[in-house]
């Protein structure tokens, strides 16, 4: 399987983050006492719209994120 190279690093972990993240938030604010189908169902719907939408805040904030926290963390010094 063909690897992307590092150039793509942080992009590639924003679409993992932004995914997990979704997948959870939505797993706690889909509806319970739903049958397992219906629950899947509206579940996966919920996530997918989630991530859609979160995917391009998490690549545009990512750059502002960095730099502000470079501001706010001490480098270590040998």
């Amino acid at each position: 399987m063909p690897r992307i190279t590092r150039r793509y690093r942080q992009q590639v972990f924003g679409l993992f983050q932004s995914a997990i993240t979704c997948a959870v938030a939505t797993l706690i604010a889909t509806p319970k006492g739903m049958n397992l189908g219906a629950f899947a169902l509206h579940w996966s719907g919920a996530w997918l719209m989630a991530w859609l939408s979160l995917v391009p805040v998490v690549l545009l904030a990512a750059p502002w994120i960095r730099r502000l926290t470079d501001l706010i963390v001490q480098d270590e010094v040998a």
